[in-house]
């Protein structure tokens, strides 16, 4: 349609949503000249593109602007809502449209950064890239949708995301002790030399490849490689082709980003809190996994409770779990958290999981000593345990005494409400729906 043509409102774009697929992709949004002023990425393209034109986007402070300037509209089909995510963000670094600028949420975007110039590169999210020695991806216009998409991509790359400088020259790293990432097979192990710098650095080029929308090509040079290392008896490294490709073929199957990674509610950077911890704590090193636990029930029924997990100081919601507890009659906090503690970390030896660095019990010197009880009896040697009273705040420390009162303001103190608020939330949520699910069942 010529641009002369396009009419004084936006009937036309809201005509044509309405044909837009229920399919991830991107949308871009057309002024009366026919430039693309505001590029979005949805999982389902019309339901998100047709949001615009309702009653409520035109009287949104937010939105109020863009919707008025909105003569026309297209969209871009995508594979997967991470497809999608890496569209948008291409098109915004080559067009950079007027209400993107506008629209942001922080003085700066944020990218995605390899740091190329290290033997084993690390990944990570930044909205500081450094000027020299990194590959930088991005700008994405949101950094939650981000986050979630590092986190599957993690599970096909298994990338580094951790700050550690590792040689494969330096035997030292042999013995070193992989977090979590590792166990869950979301992080080949670099750590402790788990993968050859030569073979992780192949994962690295993939990611970029895929980072730079060359997916089709890629997993066609996979498939490749994988019947050469088939063919050629290295059935190990085949086999972990043959994972990857699966995984890059069904990323569409792999969840919503946003079920990935909480909500950013934590307005501390958590690279702070853990340094706080570090040094509140008198920690040799910056501990990287943290499992918060939290017990909830009414009047005594439906007994439940909850185990979030977080790493590098941010939550890690494929780690969170849920119980219902068997064993406790009534109200009784302190032998609910002894029976989680005891079934999680006797899981946890079973299996050969790595343990986290500190395990937060919500509560006071009683819930703590709870926790401590289920590992003496299971004669596990505990994590650093800790518990924090939400009336005055008290962060009690297993082998001490006194609590530690760190002050409001602390970046500590803050990551640990956080862990703590989290693991509340998620019980309540979990004790909610068992309240419904019985309240239906009541004839």
């Amino acid at each position: 349609m010529n641009q002369s043509s396009l009419p004084d409102d936006h009937s036309l774009a809201a005509r044509k949503v309405r044909s837009f697929p229920h399919r991830p992709g991107v949308y871009l949004m057309k002024d009366a000249r026919g430039r693309v002023i505001y590029v979005g990425k949805a999982k389902d393209l019309r339901n998100r593109a047709g949001s615009y034109f309702l009653r409520a986007a035109a009287e949104d402070p937010r939105t109020r602007r863009l919707v008025r300037e909105i003569r026309d509209i297209d969209y871009l089909e995508a594979d997967s809502e991470v497809d999608a995510l890496l569209i948008e963000a291409r098109l915004i670094k080559d067009i950079q449209p007027k209400y993107n600028q506008e629209l942001k949420d922080d003085k700066t975007f944020p990218y995605l950064e390899i740091h190329t110039r290290e033997e084993y590169p690390r990944v990570e999210i930044t909205r500081e890239p450094k000027s020299r020695g990194t590959k930088l991806y991005g700008p994405f216009a949101n950094v939650r949708g981000l986050r979630g998409a590092l986190q599957v991509l993690q599970k096909v790359f298994r990338f580094r995301t951790c700050s550690l400088d590792i040689r494969q020259d330096d035997p030292r790293w042999r013995w070193f002790r992989p977090c979590l990432l590792a166990s869950i097979q979301q992080c080949s192990a670099p750590c402790n030399l788990g993968v050859s710098a030569e073979e992780y650095r192949k994962d690295i080029r993939r990611l970029q490849r895929f980072l730079e929308g060359e997916k089709k090509s890629l997993l066609e040079d996979m498939r490749q490689e994988m019947q050469a290392a088939a063919a050629e008896l290295r059935f190990e490294e085949a086999a972990r082709l043959r994972d990857e490709i699966r995984l890059l073929e069904t990323l569409d199957q792999r969840g919503e980003l946003d079920t990935h990674v909480q909500p950013e509610v934590f307005t501390v950077d958590p690279k702070k809190g853990l340094a706080g911890l570090r040094k509140v704590l008198r920690l040799a090193e910056l501990p990287r996994t943290i499992e918060g636990v939290d017990v909830a029930h009414l009047a005594g029924t439906e007994t439940v409770a909850s185990l979030v997990q977080f790493i590098d100081g941010l939550p890690f919601k494929p780690g969170y779990k849920r119980f219902r507890i068997r064993t406790v009659e009534g109200v009784d906090d302190y032998a609910s958290i002894y029976e989680v503690v005891a079934r999680r970390f006797r899981r946890l030896r079973e299996e050969g999981h790595v343990f986290p660095d500190i395990l937060l019990v919500d509560g006071g010197k009683g819930q703590l000593n709870a926790a401590l009880r289920a590992f003496a009896a299971m004669e596990i040697q505990p994590p650093l345990v800790l518990s924090l009273a939400k009336r005055d705040e008290e962060l009690y420390v297993m082998d001490r005494e006194e609590p530690l009162r760190l002050s409001r303001h602390s970046f500590a103190l803050r990551l640990l409400q956080y862990v703590r608020d989290e693991a509340h939330r998620f019980a309540q949520h979990y004790h909610h729906i068992l309240r419904r699910k019985s309240t239906l069942a009541d004839p």
